[in-house]
């Protein structure tokens, strides 16, 4: 059977060494005669899962105590109302930097309980998102309860290249397609959230990494599945997560914590991004119309400058093992998603593809 490489941005493959462990404990959880898919978040066992899954992560990232871990139900787009509903002040003042089409989005939805200010956006750029703009302090308000951005853009290729200085002003990144793929500064940040989704496991659930001081404000109506202090407080009744997700993204972090920590999938992503990259430098054929010193190493976006030989592109590299590596819909080319469990091989196959399909495909001269 023909080796299989999927650069779907989401969902996530998962490594190879969890799939395994998965097989051996899906019917036989530990010893107990029962399957993961059977137990109860709020069973002994599922507090197990629950609490191991949340130790993991907080000694992968270095989670101060001062800050919650909540799983919460659904993707990283049902936050975009949680953030707001949870944090805003009497002043309900907001600043949002636009650098996507998820970014946007976000700051459409707070706009219906908040003044959201655009504090900066690279939607002018040209091509459209294809860098991030550079803000100092002074381009936030003051009196905000919070600035919003979105650290890797999944669609558009890009990432944040520093950590914008809000002062005092709390900062919340959507790191969806971002977190566990390197070393986080997270007391740079009062909340981070990422759908598990994008790097670390199949699933509909949001990790959400809180400042404890941004608990138990925000309005009164709350639902109690977005109610961050009441999830927080019992996360087994308001949020809910499948307990089965939760048990995968724990395979995922003990995973990385066993093969180097977040310093060696540093190492291993930026490798396997400039091979790519060192690529796209040396030849015409293809594009990639981001700004050099915001390239995501996550998701790689690249263009023949023909829809058809895109298209093409896309075929015939399915064909040969290569599968999702059509871009965004209204964006169009080709995207090379490349989450943790993504192996070196693929990304060598990839590589070697696109030299191929260049050759046998030249353009017509115009």
């Amino acid at each position: 059977m023909k080796k299989i490489y999927n650069f779907s941005s989401s969902p996530t493959t998962l490594p190879q060494q969890v799939v395994e462990k998965l097989n051996s404990q899906l019917f036989n959880y530990n010893g107990t005669g029962l399957s993961v898919l059977e137990i109860s978040s709020t069973s002994e066992l599922g507090a197990e899962i629950v609490n191991s899954a949340k130790k993991s992560l907080r000694e992968l990232l270095n989670i101060p105590q001062n800050y919650k871990i909540l799983f919460m139900q659904g993707d990283a787009s049902a936050q975009f109302s949680a953030i707001p509903l949870n944090i805003l002040s009497e002043r309900k003042y907001a600043d949002y930097i636009v650098t996507g089409i998820y970014s946007n989005r976000a700051r459409q939805e707070a706009k219906k309980y908040a003044d959201v200010a655009e504090a900066a956006s690279s939607g002018g750029a040209n091509p459209i998102f294809s860098t991030i703009p550079y803000t100092q302090k002074s381009d936030f308000r003051p009196d905000s309860d919070y600035v919003h951005i979105c650290y890797n853009n999944t669609l558009y290729g890009t990432k944040y290249y520093y950590i914008p200085d809000t002062g005092n002003i709390p900062l919340v990144a959507d790191m969806s397609s971002y977190i566990l793929s390197c070393p986080i500064d997270v007391t740079k940040f009062a909340l981070i959230y990422a759908g598990v989704e994008n790097n670390i496991c199949p699933g509909d659930m949001t990790v959400v990494i809180i400042r404890d001081d941004l608990l138990g404000g925000g309005r009164k109506d709350i639902p109690g599945v977005m109610n961050y202090n009441l999830v927080a407080e019992s996360d087994e009744i308001y949020s809910a997560t499948s307990l089965f997700t939760i048990y995968l993204a724990k395979l995922t972090f003990d995973w990385i914590t066993e093969v180097g920590g977040l310093e060696e999938m540093k190492r291993r992503n930026e490798r396997k991004a400039s091979l790519i990259y060192d690529y796209l430098d040396r030849q015409s054929y293809y594009t990639s119309p981001v700004d050099k010193k915001c390239r995501s190493y996550t998701n790689i976006v690249f263009f023949t400058g023909d829809a058809n030989l895109d298209s093409l592109f896309i075929r015939r590299a399915a064909e040969e093992g290569l599968i999702n590596l059509a871009g965004y819909t209204t964006i169009g080319g080709m995207r090379a998603s490349l989450p943790n469990s993504m192996p070196y091989e693929g990304v060598e196959a990839l590589v070697g593809f696109m030299k191929k399909f260049a050759q046998e495909n030249p353009k017509l001269e115009m």
